[in-house]
This record gives structure tokens, sequence and C-alpha cells, in this order.
């Protein structure tokens, strides 16, 4: 392995236990936990896609003419992991759909609430900027922080600095054991949490090994031998890992005090 990536890695391990380890998920024991888990969560699912079209438009040309970009390398681990993302295999039906379509019906089908999300979306789409739209949408105020967070990383237009955040705060996140909780609670709650169960399974089969080999790979060649990149890859994925150690914060408050 690359040794700044290990360095990289190594550098982080604390914050990276927090979050694997952390107090929620021992507090996320029924399905109003779960939805309280997925009304933070689907903020970190809808910032992940951003992310990574943000890469795609930088690293790859999705502008006309077409012409060849400097990495062939580079262009083809974006457009796959893109492609997964983007177009992954829908559930309980044939066709495709996003991550984040997959995860508001799973939000949908457990009763969670998708008012806040929806209203984002809905602001920026009538033309209001990203930023007034996180200030304006009624929202978790965790989840309005973890997105400031991520589009101040969109705003520096530095690809390595956009992948390392996108490669080493995002979705490897969720331990093993959330996974077990959810598949219990599955069982306790049939035909409510199983679109949630299977998102979960997709990202293990996904997004926790292929897809992170990938993204491994595309910040080595986007840092290369520039130590700087390499700097800057670091302070920011630490960053990266501190916001979701808030918005996970933010989950956990709201579990113990319900509104």
């Amino acid at each position: 392995m690359n040794t700044h990536i290990q360095k990289i890695q190594t550098t982080t391990e604390t914050l990276r236990a927090q979050i694997v380890n952390h107090p929620s998920y021992k507090h996320i024991t029924d399905l109003n936990g779960v939805r309280t888990f997925m009304e933070h969560h689907i903020y970190a699912v809808w910032d992940f896609m951003s992310l990574l079209k943000t890469l795609q438009i930088k690293l790859t040309c999705t502008t006309l003419p077409w012409m060849p970009t400097s990495s062939p390398q580079v262009r083809f681990l974006i457009n796959e992991i893109v492609c997964g993302e983007e177009s992954d295999i829908a559930y309980g039906r044939e066709g495709h759909m996003s991550h984040f379509e997959l995860y508001i019906e799973a939000m949908q089908q457990s009763g969670a609430s998708t008012s806040g999300i929806d209203e984002l979306l809905k602001l920026i789409t009538n033309g209001m900027s990203v930023e007034e739209a996180i200030e304006t949408a009624a929202i978790p105020e965790a989840g309005k922080n973890f997105l400031r967070f991520t589009f101040e990383v969109i705003a520096t237009d530095k690809p390595h600095v956009i992948a390392a955040v996108f490669t080493f705060g995002r979705e490897d996140l969720i331990p093993n054991m959330f996974h077990t909780i959810v598949g219990d609670i599955n069982e306790r709650f049939p035909n409510q949490v199983d679109i949630f169960k299977y998102y979960l399974d997709r990202h293990i089969e996904v997004d926790g090994d292929h897809h992170s080999h990938l993204a491994l790979e595309m910040v080595s060649e986007l840092c290369g031998t520039d130590e700087t990149k390499w700097q800057e890859a670091q302070a920011y994925t630490k960053l990266a890992l501190e916001s979701r150690i808030e918005l996970w914060n933010g989950v956990l408050d709201a579990i113990q005090v319900p509104a």
C-alpha cells in the first residue's frame, strides 16, 4: 500500500475509532431510533453524491466537444464509482436507481420523515444557492453543519482534497455492529426496514470493498509525489472525520432527547 495512504490511515485512526464505536449505535434499539438515524444520515448520503459528481466533473470531460482528460486511469476510477453509486440495482423490482433514491425509499418505508431533505432539494431546484438552502431548510443543525463542511470542501476546487474527503471520511465508517442492529430490528418489524437493510447490504458489497479500493487508488493518482497535496489530503481527512463525529453526536442527542 502507498506509504502516504498508510500515514493518513494511521494518523486518523483515533478519530475513525470514535466514529465506529460511537455511542449513538447502542441507543438505536427500535424503529424510532432507526428513523432518527436516517433523518440525519440522509444528508451524508446526499452530499456523498455531490462530492462524487464534483470529482466526475473535474476529472472527466462532461462538456462538448468531448476532449480526453489528462489521466485515463483516474477517468476510469471515477466513472466506475459513479456508475455503481448513481445506477445501482433497485430493490424488489427490475431497474436501477441511485443509492440516494434507494435511501429515500427506505425512509418512506420505515416512516422516517423526508421533509427536511425534500425541502432542501426543492429550494435548490427553485433557484436558491446550496449555501442559502442549507441555512433556510428545516433540517437538523448537525446536518446543516455537516453539509456546510462538505460544500466548503467542494469550494476548494482541489480534486485531491475532494477525493480525500470522499475516500477517507465517508460510508465505510458504518460498523458491522450497526448492520446487526438493523437486521434484528428488521426481524421485529417486518416490511418496515428491509429496504434500509438492503441499502446497508449493498453498501458492504459495493461501497465497502470494490469502490473503496478504487477511491484509494484515485487519491494516490491525484496526489502523486506532491508532498503538499498529501499534507492537504491528510488535514482535510481529519476535518471530515471530525465533521462525521459531530453528525453522529446529533443523532445521539436526538435519540436521547426526542422532539
